[in-house]
């Protein structure tokens, strides 16, 4: 099990660097950003962002989710499969973005609800570049999961930082130096990665084509496609309630709604490492017995991360924003603490997902998150008027709920996971309290009111620690990770047991990437 909680904990942790670093380094340019751009400004890009990555789950078809099954199952050609996905996803991507553009103005109007002629003609030009940005985004995720594939964590980690560089950096040029608003923004994210793309594909190539195995295709799509309506409708909660504020309450307020989802970012941060090194470990247990404790203890010990980082969120929510934006954009420290809780019920989400597609029956994805889409509208259509962002937030929560019930049900009837439901209500419990006792009564601002919250935040790991959350094992564990040397040691005892990536020595696998490591 250690061996197993390592390799997560090493592949994880550099994507979560990566994450960390892109994330600080955005952040920091908030108070730039919010005083060059209006409300309306911010919040119709972040609206175009969304729709973008919404699009892209769906011209992708389950390709990539397929990629990592396919890429370690038995009896099939790895090599093969890495061609056939690319080329699957070059074509989708491609046609994909050609059929969008002539309909970049009702994209517009639809999305942005612009109100006089002006207005349209300038949100059809961003749906154009959003469209534009559809191809970049879907081949820049395959590029990144081939670093995944392989756990080179290092190469992950230089080509998300530098990309996240070159972005922000063109784009402060375009929305500070140009005043370029909500285009400048777009047009800086997409420029850069494309540039990045097309790179990662010259240095790539050996192991890329345009021609794909019909048959492997389809066996491939078999697969993914049945996840990718479960995944397009899950993210669409992150979506659909942006059109709803826009209809509802306008561009200002889909602009603080925006700001409050970047700040939750935080605890996304957490989740996107797990994300990105949680499939291929998963994947990667061949013994069923196995599989089932190890979930059941990365899931404990991942919930237990990612509710510290959420009590934190809810408890500074006013100072961050105080600190991070433009006086204009206050108003969306209410929504901050909803939506870091909503994140961290995703990733539960993520890995049950893992658990169908180690079954194969990856078609109960979609009737769960149907029905979490359906919650999500309802509710939110109810709850925005009355509490604008508040409302919005809260449907986003019980909407994770609803997926997260179903999955649960789905995946314990076809493969039981031991949960540990004793360490995970310590878990919650003590994040409530602390959270309740901070916003009921602590100050909502002045130094005392922070130095309150901070005490409250540090007591969140000794409660766990007096609640017996800890097992005498991992007590042992996390006394040893206080010496600098056993983070170091713990990777080479990781490179001295056999690779689940291909079945030899990390070693011997290391050294066939030596070259293109130095070359990258």
């Amino acid at each position: 099990m250690s061996g197993y909680l390592r390799r997560l904990a090493t592949t994880g942790a550099a994507y979560t660097a990566a994450s960390i670093l892109s994330k600080l380094i955005a952040v920091a340019l908030l108070p730039l950003y919010t005083r060059y751009l209006t409300r309306e400004d911010y919040g119709a890009a972040e609206v175009m962002f969304a729709a973008v990555v919404s699009a892209s789950i769906v011209v992708r078809l389950g390709l990539i989710e397929a990629l990592l099954r396919f890429y370690y199952r038995d009896g099939e050609d790895p090599v093969l499969v890495v061609k056939s996905t690319f080329a699957g996803l070059f074509w989708f991507a491609t046609i994909g973005a050609l059929l969008a553009l002539p309909f970049a103005t009702p994209i517009a109007e639809a999305l942005l609800d612009p109100k006089t002629a002006a207005e349209v003609g300038q949100m059809a030009e961003l749906a154009r570049i959003s469209i534009g940005g559809l191809w970049v985004l879907t081949m820049f995720e395959f590029m990144l999961t081939l670093f995944r594939l392989e756990e080179r964590a290092r190469a992950f980690f230089v080509t998300t930082i530098l990309n996240v560089l070159v972005t922000i950096g063109l784009t402060v040029v375009l929305v500070v130096g140009a005043g370029e608003g909500a285009r400048g923004l777009l047009v800086g994210s997409y420029a850069a990665g494309a540039a990045f793309v097309l790179g990662l594909i010259v240095w790539q190539w050996r192991r890329l084509s345009l021609r794909f195995d019909r048959e492997l295709l389809r066996r491939l799509l078999r697969f993914g496609l049945p996840t990718m309506p479960a995944e397009a409708s899950l993210y669409l909660l992150n979506f659909v309630d942006r059109i709803i504020i826009v209809r509802s309450a306008g561009l200002a307020e889909a602009g603080l709604y925006s700001l409050a989802v970047k700040f939750a970012q935080a605890v996304n941060v957490l989740v996107r490492g797990f994300q990105l090194a949680w499939p291929p470990l998963a994947y990667s247990i061949r013994d069923d017995g196995e599989a089932r404790r190890a979930y059941a203890v990365v899931v404990t010990l991942f919930v237990a991360g990612c509710a510290f980082v959420v009590t934190g969120m809810w408890l500074f929510s006013r100072w961050i924003v105080r600190a991070l934006a433009a006086p204009e954009f206050f108003g969306s420290y209410k929504a901050i603490g909803l939506i870091s809780a909503a994140v961290t019920l995703y990733a539960l989400y993520m890995v049950m997902v893992v658990i169908l597609g180690r079954t194969g029956r990856t078609e109960f994805n979609f009737p769960a998150a149907i029905a979490a889409l359906a919650a999500n509208v309802v509710l939110n259509l109810l709850l925005v008027p009355p509490l604008g962002i508040v409302g919005a937030a809260l449907a986003l929560v019980v909407s994770y709920l609803v997926v997260l019930g179903l999955m649960y049900g789905f995946t314990q009837r076809l493969f039981p996971v031991p949960y540990q439901w004793g360490r995970l209500a310590r878990v919650v419990l003590t994040s409530a309290v602390l959270v309740g006792v901070g916003e009921l009564v602590m100050p909502t601002s002045g130094f005392t009111g922070l130095l309150g919250r901070a005490v409250l935040f540090a007591l969140y790991p000794l409660a766990l620690f007096v609640s017996g959350f800890f097992t005498p094992g991992e007590r042992v564990w996390l006394g040893r990770l206080r010496h600098p040397g056993e983070i170091a040691a713990s990777v080479r005892r990781l490179r001295a047991e056999p690779s689940a990536v291909d079945g030899r020595v990390p070693e011997a696998y290391e050294a066939e990437q030596m070259d293109d490591d130095a070359r990258f």
